[in-house]
């Protein structure tokens, strides 16, 4: 077998590895949304929470994911590659020691700065009064979650790079196991019921990283501090993670303004973009993030090797991949974005307006999600080649774009406005992408990647407007409905749409279908390592 094919092979496994356990996690994600919405629904309660956690994840993103993460695998694998196994497992106790003294102090100044760091992120309710309490006293709870996370990412740039992938992905689940039980059980003895789900989320983050710790010690990894600040090694990955953190940095701030603009905007409004963004979340989560991920350790592995053939094979495989199944997923959220909030959250507190407010949020999230998914592809390719600087450029200027859009949508739109907003500058962000890191690996075939895009956008309408069809003229949806009928309706469609959309895929690009399907099948015929 070529190396190139196995590399294709390595990404479809273990993206089937990441996808499988995110999907799981994603599943409980709708539940803990489902028991959230159930009991505080888009209340001021809620609007504090999503704040309050949105704060620690911010961060979390930003020190963690979105920066040491992407600038540790590279070098770890180089290490791996070109060095010994005790010396990458050298390099991975330097960073750990560095980085958890590193969160403590972040930790513990996030907890003193609570009220300012409330201030500044949700800036309409004002410096006093109960909203603006109850976001600092949640955001004070919630704040060590920085420090367990930022861990577990850690843990994951370790195991990726090993060729494992199910435990770091399967931690999101414990995280949702949390928030669910102190929901159920604790928030009905509390005086302030939401607190008992800041108290999940610590709970959840303890139990994530207790979960890397045994086969983080099976791989051979030792725990034990290593104080080398002067390691060849931290230097290198200081000077990818700088630029890397401001990327994270203009991702976040991205996050930032659509918060600050939303508190703005009448009551719920926050909320409503919350939950609008979790369904969004679950397509790109349990797909692109988890071919993104799959991806980032054999890109690196060929960059270190100078592979650029093989790196291009990879990437073009990886993005077509991605497209395959994010366009379709556009097109299904976007035709069945009711039915789906009014199952999963439609009852209680969140009422029919919280519906349609939900619903006009997911329709202009959802118009975005090719381009949110093929961004997260691209990036890692960057990443690989140990360029962290050109997307930082890049997200400066979708930044620019996002900003200049929401201030001119938000007025006649509300808060759909600031998620049109994001998806335009997404998409501006994703064509500059592919541009500059043209120019970088030239054997990128972007025929071919937008080629097979176009056929899965042609099977995907053909895909909705079946779905839609049936929907209008066969099928009731509504809270009206017993809750299985609904279950069993909006099952019927989605099954619907996927019988269509592989029939339409099999008509357009019988070439292509069978090229992803059997890198797939190949991909789960190999054991992960």
């Amino acid at each position: 077998m070529s190396r190139e094919k196995h590399h294709k092979e390595n990404v479809s496994q273990a993206a089937g590895t990441v996808g499988f356990y995110t999907f799981l996690s994603r599943i409980l994600g709708l539940v803990r949304d489902m028991v959230i919405a159930k009991y505080f629904g888009s209340g001021p309660a809620a609007d504090a929470f999503f704040v309050a956690f949105r704060i620690p994840n911010l961060l979390r993103r930003l020190f963690a994911e979105g920066s040491l993460t992407i600038a540790f695998i590279p070098v770890f694998g180089e290490y791996l590659v070109k060095k010994t196994r005790e010396d990458a497992f050298q390099v991975a106790r330097v960073v750990l020691t560095l980085l958890s003294l590193l969160l403590a102090l972040v930790t513990a100044l996030g907890i003193l700065l609570a009220p300012w760091i409330v201030r500044l992120q949700a800036f309409g309710f004002g410096g006093s009064g109960f909203k603006y309490d109850l976001t600092v006293l949640l955001t004070r709870i919630t704040f060590p979650y920085i420090f367990l996370i930022s861990l577990v990412a850690l843990f994951m740039g370790m195991l990726n790079s090993l060729r494992h992938f199910a435990a770091p992905a399967a931690a999101p689940i414990f995280l949702n196991v949390g928030i669910i039980a102190s929901t159920l059980w604790i928030s009905p003895h509390l005086s302030e019921p939401i607190v008992a789900v800041a108290v999940g989320v610590i709970v959840g983050g303890i139990l994530q990283v207790a979960l890397q710790i045994p086969w983080v010690l099976e791989k051979g990894l030792s725990l034990a501090p290593c104080w080398m600040p002067r390691h060849p090694a931290v230097k290198r990955i200081g000077l990818l993670m700088l630029p890397a953190i401001f990327g994270s940095a203009i991702y976040q701030f991205n996050q930032f303004i659509g918060t600050l603009l939303a508190s703005f905007l009448p009551d719920g409004s926050i909320s409503w973009l919350y939950y609008a963004d979790r369904l969004v979340q679950f397509p790109l989560g349990v797909f692109a993030i988890a071919i993104s991920t799959a991806a980032l350790p054999s890109l690196s592995r060929q960059a270190a090797q100078k592979d650029l053939v093989g790196f291009g094979e990879t990437l073009n495989h990886a993005m077509r991949l991605v497209f395959f199944i994010a366009i379709p997923a556009m097109v299904g959220l976007i035709v069945l974005r009711r039915p789906i909030i009014e199952l999963l959250f439609e009852r209680g507190a969140f009422d029919a307006l919280s519906t349609t407010m939900t619903s006009s949020a997911l329709l202009f999230y959802a118009l975005g999600l090719w381009a949110f998914s093929g961004i997260r592809v691209m990036v890692s390719g960057f990443y690989a080649l140990q360029d962290t600087k050109t997307p930082v450029k890049i997200a400066a200027v979708a930044l620019i774009a996002n900003l200049g859009l929401s201030l001119l949508l938000m007025g006649p739109l509300k808060h759909g406005g600031l998620a049109l907003a994001l998806s335009f500058a997404s998409t501006v962000q994703f064509a500059l992408l592919v541009l500059f890191l043209k120019t970088r690996v030239q054997i990128l075939d972007l025929h071919g990647i937008f080629k097979s895009a176009a056929k899965c956008l042609v099977a995907s309408i053909c895909m909705g407007a079946g779905i839609y069809l049936v929907h209008g003229k066969w099928m009731v949806s509504g809270v009206e409905m017993a809750l299985w009928g609904n279950i069993v309706n909006l099952t019927g469609l989605v099954l619907l749409g996927i019988i269509l959309y592989f029939m339409g895929m099999a008509i357009l690009g019988p070439g292509e279908l069978k090229s992803l399907m059997g890198s797939l099948k190949r991909g789960r015929g190999r054991k992960t390592q």
